[in-house]
């Protein structure tokens, strides 16, 4: 990837993680395919390094939706208070007010604002 491509994608959303909307610095940003390239592969090659298919991300998010397509990782996520409910340590964070769980709302950021 070029490095005018990158600034284009880092510079996307105000420097921030398309997902989370946590700020990234330039040298930490990864670029994620928002239709992963395994989806387009053999059908539309092309769109996938286009800047409407690169999204500027945290490495989180990246490693977390992985080769997902956004309605997966959405669902994922959707259901990502449940299964840390499950987790003992969590269970006694949460009963001491250390930690709140709760439902995420179901939007990313990039949905959220506008470029």
């Amino acid at each position: 990837m070029t490095k005018v491509k990158r600034i284009e994608t880092y510079d996307k959303y105000g420097h921030r993680c398309a997902y989370c909307g946590k700020p990234i610095e330039f040298k930490d940003m990864q670029v994620d395919h928002l239709t992963p390239q395994r989806m387009l592969y053999g059908i539309d090659r092309q769109h996938a390094d286009c800047s409407e298919n690169l999204m500027p991300s945290c490495r989180r998010c990246n490693h977390y939706k992985r080769a997902h397509s956004l309605e997966r990782f959405r669902e994922l996520l959707l259901t990502l208070h449940e299964r840390v409910r499950e987790i003992y340590i969590c269970k006694v964070a949460e009963d001491y007010g250390i930690i709140e769980v709760k439902p995420w709302d179901g939007k990313f950021y990039y949905e959220k604002v506008e470029r």
